[in-house]
Parts: C-alpha cells; structure tokens; sequence
C-alpha cells in the first residue's frame, strides 16, 4: 500500500474520531440541567430559521413566475409593435384617405378649444388675490434717530403697536375693495360704499408707494400728534 493511500485513511479515520467526540460533548452538554433551556431555545430558533427559509423559497419561485410572465408580456408587446408598424408601412392602396373636410374638422375644433382655453387662463388670472402693502415696523436705529422733543413720552413698543393696528385696518378695508360684489352681505357692501366714497387721491395712490415711505408718514403724523 502505497504512503499517500496510508495518509488519507489515517485522516479519514481521525475525521471520524473527531466527529465522535463532538457528538458525544453534544450529548453531555444536553444532559447538564443548566443547557437544557438554551438548548431548547435553540431548537425553537432554528424551527422559526427553517419557516422562514421556506418563506423566502416561495417568494423567490413567486418573483420567477413573475419574471417569466413578464417576460411573455415584453415578447407580446413587441410582436404587436412590429405587426403595427409593418400596417402602418404597408396600407392597402383601395383604403380611402382622408378627406380635406376631416382635415378642416379637426383645425376647427382645435382653434375652439384653444379659444376656450384663453378666456379659462384669463379669468383665473383675474381671480387671483392682490397683494396688499404693510408698513413695516420701525428698527430701534430709526426710533433713535428721531429728536427727543418730537418722541415726547412714547416708547418704541407703542410706535410699533399703532403700525401694526394701522396695517390691520388698512388690510381689511383694502380686502373688502378687493372682494367681488356677488359675495358680499348687506353689512359688508355698505362698508365697501363707504370706503368708495371715502377715497381720495392719497388713498388709491397709497398702494404704490413703498412701505419705507408709509412709514415715515406714519410714524411723523403719530409723532406731532403727541402734545
């Protein structure tokens, strides 16, 4: 017998040396009290292990079939492309072609649509709400800059308090100019006739100054009105 031969029966034979004495530690542990609950954790571990494992096989043969239907779906696509496209380059020459009148129908009914569509745009532009212009509170550089005489008693908080006030008046007297008269109540249409008649020149001119230029207006007839 040759020395290699003697040599794998020699490993051989100590593989299954080695495999007996696993098992029989395997065993020993199984019977220490200690192991047992580990062991059946274990044990119920690897049962939910093997569930899962046919889970994801059944999933896996799932998504196959799917490819593969898919797949038939792509071929069919392509067979309908091709079957399309060889009608399209070969029509019959007794079919009959489209008549001028169709031809006109069809530029008519797209200039409709189109001047439908132009006066839709133009009352959703109309519709959209105006932006109304605030005065913005003063910084403390600008209450500073102010002359001690002119600032009398007022403090800087009260300054602001009154603008925003002015601002909230001035929003809601411009909202209801603003607002269309078919949605307005009688106690409402009666304010906006007031304010109609109530606007001068400096008001309707007042939305295009900027709010800087507001506010120093403001602020100087809140300031000399002070005694």
């Amino acid at each position: 017998m040759a020395s290699s031969d003697l040599e794998d029966l020699c490993l051989h034979i100590n593989m299954k040396i080695s495999t007996i004495k696993k098992t029989l530690q395997l065993r020993n542990i199984g019977q220490e009290p200690s192991l047992k609950s580990m062991l059946c954790k274990i044990g119920h571990e690897m049962v939910l292990l093997n569930d899962l494992l046919n889970k994801m096989e059944m999933e896996v043969q799932q998504q196959e079939k799917l490819k593969n239907l898919l797949k038939e779906l792509q071929k069919s696509a392509e067979r309908d492309q091709n079957e399309a496209h060889h009608l399209r380059e070969n029509i019959p020459p007794h079919l009959p072609k489209p008549s001028q009148s169709c031809i006109t129908g069809l530029t008519v009914k797209c200039g409709e649509q189109t001047k439908v569509m132009e006066p839709e745009r133009a009352k959703k532009s109309i519709k959209e709400p105006r932006f109304i212009k605030e005065a913005a509170l003063i910084t403390a550089e600008e209450f500073e800059s102010v002359p001690a005489y002119m600032r009398g008693r007022l403090t800087y908080d009260q300054i602001n308090a009154v603008v925003q006030d002015m601002n909230k008046a001035v929003v809601s007297k411009y909202r209801i100019l603003h607002q269309p008269l078919k949605s307005m109540n009688a106690a409402v249409r009666n304010l906006y006739h007031r304010f109609l008649e109530e606007e001068t020149k400096d008001t309707k001119d007042r939305s295009q100054r900027p709010a800087k230029q507001l506010l120093g207006i403001q602020v100087t007839l809140l300031l000399t009105s002070v005694p």
